[in-house]
């Protein structure tokens, strides 16, 4: 090819992979993944040669494997495939948990995790848009959704969002990145809205309140109540409080979500007007349940009964229970 004439910069391959130039410089430098000629004597030139070796590099990474191991079997040659992830356990036995070791995704505070979570960092702090699709999807389907939003989305998402508190202005467009695409396997993974099934059984209308923007949580909520065959309203970030009691006494939801990031956007009086609303003729009036999610609601006051999933399996459950209990009683 032309364009390898002269062989590449390094500049220009850390464009064609998505990856810092400051990062090929490291691997160089610490592994030997480096030009096999300068120009020169100074200037790296890759040659098809070498960039195949990067293309190697990055997708043993992108997978989980520890640089340094990655390294070893680029330079080796063309490696045998990586093996698939598990299948995912029968219903109502354990979770497998894979071996966990301290690491991180290139830098990021990973601490001990799945080795899918240090995978899907690093190839979103290198940018890689493609791999962390690919990572996405395979979680998903080998794992299922729970398992991939709790085990994998959730906690690389969370450890973003910590080195970009403590970076300065680094790392924005990693988090933003990151979120797109989980968004967008999140919507994937629900498919299209339910038709048929659960005839009659009302929505479950999720909202964030006044002011939080944070919507991830809620898109994967809005998955899993669509594989379980739910009908649900998904009305976004930062709902106003008319625009959230009109579409309540619209729609007479069978339950109402509210989340909350922060503290400093947990809202209990509207949870209670919430909760307050009612819908329909004299003497058959009903009220949503209302289940105030997210950790903005830590330490909040409640009324007795009301209902706080501790994380998306048990909201999952809460409502499944709650839509039935519905159905049940219309029929």
């Amino acid at each position: 090819m032309t364009e390898f004439a002269h062989g590449l910069t390094t500049g220009a391959v850390a464009r064609r992979l998505g990856v810092a130039p400051t990062t090929l410089r490291s691997w160089d430098r610490r592994y030997g993944i480096g030009p096999a000629a300068r120009e020169d004597g100074r200037h790296r030139r890759w040659t098809p040669e070498d960039v195949a070796v990067l293309h190697e590099m990055c997708r043993l990474t992108a997978s989980g494997i520890p640089p340094a191991e990655a390294a070893r079997a680029a330079l080796a040659g063309p490696a045998p495939a990586l093996p698939a992830l598990p299948a995912p356990p029968a219903e109502g036995e354990p979770l497998p948990r894979p071996a966990r070791r301290p690491g991180s995704g290139n830098g990021l505070p990973l601490g001990a995790v799945r080795q899918e979570c240090r995978g899907l960092g690093r190839a979103a702090v290198r940018l890689d848009a493609r791999a962390v699709e690919d990572m996405l999807a395979s979680v998903i389907a080998q794992y299922g959704l729970v398992v991939a939003w709790e085990e994998v989305m959730a906690p690389t998402l969370h450890a973003v969002g910590r080195k970009w508190e403590t970076s300065g202005d680094r790392y924005v467009e990693v988090e933003h990145l990151l979120s797109w695409h989980v968004s967008s396997a999140l919507r994937r993974a629900a498919g299209p809205p339910p038709s048929g099934s659960r005839a009659g059984v009302p929505p479950v209308l999720l909202a964030c309140v006044p002011g939080e923007q944070h919507t991830l949580a809620l898109e994967a909520l809005a998955a899993g109540l669509a594989e379980l065959g739910l009908p649900t309203l998904m009305f976004g970030p930062a709902v106003p409080p008319e625009a959230l009691d009109q579409a309540v006494r619209r729609t007479g939801p069978a339950a109402v979500v509210l989340w909350s990031q922060a503290r400093s956007t947990a809202n209990p009086p509207l949870a209670r007007h919430v909760a307050d609303t009612v819908w329909g003729v004299r003497g058959a009036r009903a009220r949503p349940a209302v289940l105030p999610a997210g950790p903005g609601w830590a330490g909040q006051s409640f009324a007795p009964g009301t209902l706080r999933p501790g994380g998306l399996r048990d909201a999952l459950a809460l409502l499944r229970g709650l839509c039935d209990a519905v159905a049940a009683g219309q029929s």
